[in-house]
């Protein structure tokens, strides 16, 4: 794929999200690289051992108020968001429906990218463990999460595309038209959903032993462009004082008025020990006053 259609198609992906400024965004498995339009990250695995849950970097990047938490059971109040950000994740986790049920009773609307199941068959990532695909013949459309039962869809044509040397060329092919290798799914109220069957846990441990995927210069390169396009819209959004409490489930709220931090926030009671499963308005908006909740610790960018 050129440069140009490269930078067109991250900023239909990436930039172009409709919300307003004073909207509460968060970004759900932020990973290596979180949305610059996110004021709170959610991510469960932080660390390099992780690093095949991402693409790029082996930590996850703390850029902003970080929660440790598993998707599917977030910390957060119901509504607590205007919009939630959940791209490439979905595919990784054992519970999707769990963490699009979290999802919907966090915020009101939001964007869902995953990868798009017939591309995937032809070079797919190993830490993947669902194909994905949206069902048109239901209005709305309905996203659909079919297990896969082993690492790539036909192991004799995988062992080709690796033995011929032609893999990176095919994925360059693919890739050519990235816009048709994933699923771009913008949805408010709700998301219609379905699962079909359940991943064998063999299958999720292998995922999560993957290496990571290095960056390439292309990805580096677009990378930095956000950066620039976005930079004076980032600075305002920066200035956002949120308060812990505003965010969280009534049950985890300290009553201090602590404003937060760029910082991982960790609590026992919401952050089960990390295992073979990969994840990844009550309040008043918050913007007013606010020390953070419950230690943090953990990976840094």
């Amino acid at each position: 794929m050129s440069l140009v259609r490269s930078l067109r198609v991250f900023h239909q992906r990436r930039i172009a999200l409709p919300v307003t400024d004073d909207a509460l965004v968060l970004d759900v498995g932020s990973g290596d690289k979180p949305s610059w339009r996110a004021d709170v990250l959610l991510d469960r695995y932080l660390g390099d051992e992780y690093a095949a849950q991402r693409s790029g970097r082996g930590r996850a990047r703390i850029s902003r108020p970080l929660f440790n938490a598993d998707a599917a059971a977030m910390p957060f109040a119901d509504g607590a968001f205007d919009y939630t950000i959940c791209s490439n994740l979905l595919e990784h986790v054992e519970d999707p429906a769990g963490v699009l049920r979290e999802l919907m009773r966090v915020s009101r609307a939001g964007y869902i990218e995953v990868p798009e199941a017939s591309s995937a068959k032809i070079v797919d990532f190993p830490s993947h463990i669902w194909w994905c695909r949206l069902d048109a013949a239901t209005e709305p459309p309905t996203l659909v999460f079919t297990a896969k039962d082993a690492p790539v869809f036909d192991a004799e044509i995988a062992d080709y595309l690796r033995r011929s040397g032609v893999q990176r060329r095919v994925e360059a092919v693919l890739n050519s038209r990235f816009e048709h290798r994933v699923i771009m799914l913008h949805w408010s109220g709700a998301v219609p959903h379905r699962v079909e069957g359940s991943v064998p846990q063999s299958l999720v441990a292998h995922a999560l032993a993957q290496p990571g995927h290095t960056k390439d210069l292309q990805a580096a390169v677009i990378e930095k462009a956000t950066d620039v396009l976005t930079a004076r819209t980032q600075r305002r959004l920066r200035r956002r004082r949120l308060r812990y409490d505003d965010l969280v489930r009534p049950e985890f709220r300290t009553g201090d008025g602590a404003l937060l931090e760029r910082r991982v926030y960790s609590d026992e009671r919401w952050t089960p020990k990390p295992g073979p499963v990969s994840t990844g308005r009550t309040a008043s908006r918050a913007r007013a006053a606010g020390p953070p909740a419950a230690g943090g610790g953990a990976a840094g960018s």
